[in-house]
């Protein structure tokens, strides 16, 4: 009698090596005028955006510099008297 080698559940891995398929699938899409028209514009947003939070935040970034602040903690560090 027919025995088969493998429980039923594992049957069709080993039948999917045995069978290959020769049909190669149809080659991708070229992207037309208008899609790479728009992938550019979104990609120019998306750079544009990034320089711009760069330079509206670098500013945000600094430190606070007056010219009177630094000569006036030397003075007052000079006279504490310790």
């Amino acid at each position: 009698m027919f025995r088969r080698r493998e429980a039923v559940p594992f049957t069709f891995v080993a039948e999917a090596e045995r069978f290959r398929s020769n049909v190669t699938p149809p080659s991708p899409q070229r992207p037309s005028a208008s899609q790479l028209v728009g992938r550019t514009l979104i990609g120019l947003t998306v750079v544009a955006g990034l320089v711009g939070s760069l330079l509206l935040g670098m500013p945000a970034l600094e430190a606070p510099v007056s010219p009177k602040a630094p000569s006036q903690a030397q003075q007052s560090g000079g006279t504490d008297g310790r």
